[in-house]
């Protein structure tokens, strides 16, 4: 009798095991919904009076761990407030997305059954279905809020509807759009198409055509669409354009007489060949102690952009100017980025300062913040300012060499106190008068460039540091501060192994020494090819920056406290952060309070939103390009490996392609993803990141952005 007993109970435990797993399958795969245990044993198949008695036994223990919720209603549904998660929703190529989260945790991975509809962008709360310790999976509960519903693309019309074609197929999805509803746009037509509704019985949405852009493409639409499928508006609304219009060149002899007069100190600008939208300028003066003033002088954008205004309303929602290849879409209206607040030459102009008594090693001795009006001695250029530098005389070539000798002082430090030592390499079209690209130019950082960015930092960190840095006279004050995490060790790893295949070694004992370890390989490889290859690699081996309002500081530049200040014509952080200070040294209530939060999660969304439509506009440029050299070859080198081909960048034109795993010759080849390298099954050859290939261009395609190659 015992052993039938015994035999029982093991065997209702392990059906009890069983049903635990199964019954929690059924609420991963249907999360919102309530579920009666009769609806539950009905869907699973049990009729055993037995097991539905331990169906029931196992919903109240899966209650217990927080897993379902009863709801007082004879029902139980998943319990959300501990299984879900919101978050912005980046999709892929291949229709899977990721769930970005706000709190540092692990993105979480939705496969394309489970997106619910959601696009590129959305703000989508998920229920967590699956967790490890490495990963997660999710699928989408519901769209919070959605991030664009108008698109870019091209019409293809058929007898009784038409298809829109997003041009970009991870930003858009294909619309379904009435005859009714074309608006007179013809078949292959570039369109611009709203989304009108989308029942949950479709796969495609149902759109209206709004504007008919044309016939073809050109690159007006082409950069129209990137820049309307990124949520981004190329014109201002008339509001804000007549706000802009009424703003006045002219000073106020009163509010001069409120600011500190640089009018007299040296003062200029270093800033690129075509900039217009001039927002920071140094002036320099030798003191009698021998220490020097060095000024940091900054666009008063805060004096002409108030709180609530339309103009205000409108530069928080795009965030900051976006900077296509042929074209710049400012933050604010040209009337004040490029007018009433730019630093021009021989105008005055109101600032605002972070003024600095240096010695001549670069020691700040004290330092002063506050409103000021500059008069701009001269523009240089970065190539002028540069030709300074390398010995040619000059104007102000007293000045441009005492400046660059401390930027130098100043970046020694960084770098000794565990600063990334990153060269910036921007890929630059040289265009003709029809605006095509005719040349491609990689332009590096020069010393020029590296005077002006540590004054900048400079002046960064030190109002981060007065404001953030703990005071015992005063309460914490809610500020944005520009941080960046230390690296995730799962991507480090990968970068070990990309190094690895060009025979160098990452060698630290601790996260804190990565830094310096990236730099002294980058020191060693400077004069190598690969150079370029790996520093971009170690790049995206790090963690993305971004706005807070809790400061974790900034991993990349060694800094404990770092904002934005210093280009408020372009970005809305700086803006804010000069309102926050001048609200603190005129000692006035502070207006930001819990909204900063939101402001911080918003304006980093917009970041990334830029960010994407400029690397996009690029892929177009470099397509562009490439499209008068299809059957040449070029010599390049592997720069990337996927599940489905290798990239690879030739090396006179640094445009990047891809050759397809299928259609690489000599054998079946596949990724291993371990190893990360491409091998082929029979001969077990290899393709490695940075192996020397030459490619042969098959085949370009503007509108997917893509260069098909194939290796020679």
């Amino acid at each position: 009798m015992a052993k039938k007993k015994a035999k029982r109970e093991k065997k209702t435990s392990k059906f009890k095991g069983s049903l635990t797993h199964i019954i929690r399958k059924l609420f991963d795969k249907n999360p919102s919904s309530s579920l009666s245990h009769k609806e539950i044993c009905s869907l699973l198949s049990i009729k055993e009076s037995e097991l539905r008695k331990q169906a029931f036994g196992v919903l109240k223990d899966l209650v217990n761990a927080g897993f379902l919720k009863e709801t007082g209603h004879g029902t139980f549904r998943m319990n959300q407030e501990n299984t879900s998660v919101e978050g912005e929703i980046q999709l892929t190529q291949r229709g899977s997305a990721f769930l970005l989260t706000d709190k540092g945790e692990s993105d979480i991975f939705i496969a394309p059954q489970h997106t619910n509809h959601a696009m590129n962008g959305d703000i989508v709360r998920v229920a967590v279905t699956k967790k490890t310790a490495t990963k997660a999976e999710g699928q989408v509960l519901e769209i919070v809020q959605r991030e664009r519903t108008q698109f870019v693309g091209t019409l293809e019309v058929h007898e009784k509807f038409a298809f829109f074609i997003p041009d970009n197929q991870r930003n858009g999805i294909d619309i379904y759009v009435p005859k009714e509803k074309m608006n007179g746009a013809k078949n292959l037509d570039k369109v611009l198409v709203k989304i009108t509704a989308w029942p949950k019985s479709s796969q495609s949405p149902f759109g209206e055509v709004i504007e008919v852009l044309g016939p073809k493409s050109s690159n007006d639409t082409e950069m129209l669409g990137i820049l309307v499928n990124q949520g981004i508006d190329p014109r201002f609304p008339q509001e804000v354009i007549a706000a802009a219009e009424k703003v006045t060149m002219d000073l106020d002899p009163e509010d001069i007489k409120k600011r500190r007069d640089f009018r007299k100190v040296t003062t200029l600008t270093i800033d690129p060949v075509d900039a217009k939208d001039f927002d920071d300028a140094i002036s320099l003066k030798w003191l009698e102690n021998g220490n020097v003033e060095i000024g940091v002088h900054i666009a008063d954008v805060s004096h002409y952009v108030q709180p609530g205004t339309p103009m205000d309303v409108e530069a928080l929602k795009r965030s900051n100017s976006v900077y296509l290849v042929d074209r710049v879409i400012p933050m604010l209206p040209e009337q004040l980025s490029n007018m009433a607040c730019s630093l021009r030459p021989h105008e005055d102009k109101y600032s605002f300062s972070a003024v600095f008594e240096m010695d001549e090693k670069g020691k700040v001795i004290n330092q002063w913040f506050g409103k000021t009006v500059i008069h701009s001695d001269r523009r240089f250029t970065y190539e002028q300012a540069q030709e300074i530098i390398e010995g040619k005389p000059g104007d102000f070539s007293k000045e441009i060499l005492f400046l660059d000798k401390i930027a130098k002082i100043l970046r020694k430090k960084r770098m000794k106190s565990g600063a990334m030592n990153i060269e910036s390499e921007e890929m630059r079209f040289e265009l003709d008068a029809e605006g095509n690209p005719v040349n491609v130019i990689l332009k590096t950082s020069k010393d020029a460039h590296k005077l002006v960015e540590e004054f900048m930092l400079l002046a960064n960190k030190k109002v981060a540091t007065f404001i953030g840095k703990p005071d015992n006279k005063r309460d914490v004050i809610p500020f944005v501060y520009r941080c960046h995490d230390s690296p995730d060790p799962e991507k480090i790893a990968v970068f070990r192994i990309f190094i690895d295949k060009f025979g160098y070694k990452l060698d630290f004992n601790h996260p804190d020494e990565i830094s310096r370890a990236i730099n002294s390989l980058l020191e060693d490889i400077r004069l190598k090819n690969e150079y370029s290859l790996i520093q971009t690699m170690a790049i995206r081996s790090m963690a993305k920056a971004t706005y807070e309002v809790q400061n974790i500081g900034h991993y990349g530049l060694a800094f404990p406290y770092y904002t934005h200040f210093t280009s408020p014509i372009r970005r809305y952080a700086d803006l804010i952060v000069h309102r926050i200070l001048f609200e603190e040294l005129e000692k006035k209530q502070h207006r930001y309070g819990n909204q900063l939060n939101d402001i911080c999660k918003r304006i980093s969304r917009n970041e990334r939103k830029a960010v994407e439509a400029e690397r996009e506009s690029n892929k177009y440029f470099q397509t562009l390009f490439m499209h008068d050299h299809v059957g040449e070859t070029f010599k390049g080198t592997i720069s990337g490996i996927a599940e489905f081909g290798i990239f690879v960048k030739m090396d006179d034109n640094q445009c990047e392609g891809m050759v397809p795993l299928a259609e690489i010759p000599g054998d079946r080849y596949f990724f291993d993803q371990e190893k990360y390298k491409i091998v082929g099954a029979k001969t077990k050859s290899e393709y490695n990141f940075g192996d020397a290939v030459e490619v042969k261009v098959l085949e370009v395609d503007t509108r997917k952005r893509q260069i098909n190659l194939e290796l020679v």
